[in-house]
């Protein structure tokens, strides 16, 4: 990058936060400290007004706004795989807003790249639209992003393998893995940081009551969180491995240790936070699988299967 377009984005960057440091700006370019020191003079010199020292960090004074900003081609696409995958993983109230930005993006936009967009529009898909067949996530994530935001307690109903219960929740935040969007929160019934799957919540409200303590961030949670809260099981299976390359991402919702491949199968070790809950998702690729151990689970899995084959006889 030559240093004009670097000034250019540097600008952008101080724009899009309330106080940026300068060694943030240099991680981001891959320049020195002094060549960041040194650009931002150069910014100051030309009339924008920045505010900030070096060791302190440097914003922007309010009121101040960049000229139209012009996209590369390829951010501009960046911007349309961004609006398929919100629109499809992504609650219909956040889904509606990124589409209302991405009409005001594409107003600023030069003739060709909009030709770029246009001919793209059907050839990019994100299949399993999330928004359609998960009403409750149109209610329940908008709620916790807010908040999040604004410090606030929340209430719910969350559905376990032993019922329903009522918590009081302080969420710290939000993150999607493994098809699924779940949130962090310090939970004041246990008193202790809890992760709640969003398809488990089946009624939230704000409780009016602002955080209690001052919280973990959520990098902060997610870089030192556990594997499973409360007790786990033992479990190890094999799995063929032509049917084992389908459990990629399922098996992290069960407590996926290590695994080990051969020429013919998939050793998986497991430590399942809930057995019963284990041996339904075994039951779906039965057929293709061994239960090492524990004989626990193999005792479970038969009485299914035979209750199944009752209802079916």
């Amino acid at each position: 990058m030559n240093r004009f377009d670097r000034l250019t984005a540097i600008l952008v960057h101080l724009q899009s936060k309330k106080l940026v440091l300068a060694q943030e700006i240099a991680d981001r370019f891959d320049v020195s400290l002094r060549t960041i020191y040194r650009d931002i003079r150069s910014l100051e010199q030309a009339g924008v007004p920045i505010l900030g020292e070096k060791g302190l960090g440097y914003s922007i004074m309010e009121g101040y706004r960049l000229p139209p900003v012009m996209f590369t081609e390829e951010e501009v696409v960046a911007f349309l795989m961004a609006e398929k995958v919100l629109e499809n993983h992504s609650d219909l109230t956040n889904s509606l807003r990124f589409k209302s930005a991405m009409y005001k993006i594409k107003a600023v936009l030069r003739s060709a790249q909009k030709k770029v967009l246009e001919d793209l529009e059907e050839s990019i898909a994100v299949k399993e639209k999330v928004s359609e067949h998960n009403s409750l996530l149109n209610d329940v994530l908008p709620l916790l992003i807010r908040a999040v935001g604004e410090k606030q307690g929340l209430h719910i109903q969350y559905a376990t393998e032993t019922g329903i219960n009522e918590r009081d929740i302080e969420p710290i935040g939000i993150y999607h893995e493994h098809g699924t969007w779940n949130a962090i929160a310090w939970c004041s019934t246990a008193k202790q940081y809890h992760p709640f799957r969003t398809e488990r919540i089946l009624a939230v409200k704000a409780n009016g009551k602002a955080f209690r303590k001052q919280h973990l961030s959520l990098r902060e949670y997610l870089a030192g969180r556990p594997r499973h809260t409360g007790p786990s099981f033992p479990v190890t299976i094999e799995v063929k491995n032509e049917m084992a390359r389908y459990l990629v991402e399922q098996k992290f919702n069960y407590g996926f240790d290590q695994e080990t491949m051969t020429t013919k199968v998939t050793r998986m070790k497991f430590q399942a936070p809930c057995i019963q809950a284990f041996s339904r998702w075994y039951i779906t690729f039965a057929d293709q699988a061994t239960i090492i151990t524990p004989e626990s689970l193999k005792t479970l899995v038969k009485d299914r299967l035979q209750e199944m084959l009752e209802k079916v006889s």
